[in-house]
């Protein structure tokens, strides 16, 4: 039986040069409830980044969304910011079976 992954992407492009201070802003103080894995990853010039999160529920992920912290999150990483968008996705992992050549 395969399990559903609830997955949220974010990509945001960084004002030039902001990008340890973004990560600083953009890193929770603690992980939410729900949250069973989070990546933070940047284009080569720094200046793109996406954050993936995969959470156990679309009800965790919405109620850390419309928490005070997250509102708090976003109000610290505002100024780095110069364009966001973001999606929620249900999805399944992909098995990659060992010892299969590649194609």
């Amino acid at each position: 039986m395969e399990l559903e992954t609830y997955v949220w992407i974010t990509t945001r492009t960084l004002k030039p040069g902001t990008r340890e201070e973004f990560s600083r802003a953009w890193r929770p103080g603690r992980f939410p409830e729900g949250m069973l894995r989070s990546y933070e990853l940047y284009s080569a010039d720094g200046n793109e980044v996406v954050g993936i999160s995969v959470w156990d529920s679309p009800e965790s992920r919405d109620k850390y969304r419309l928490s005070d912290v997250e509102s708090q999150r976003r109000q610290a990483m505002a100024p780095f910011v110069v364009h966001e968008t973001s999606g929620f996705y249900t999805g399944r992992e992909l098995g990659i079976p060992k010892g299969e050549p590649p194609a």
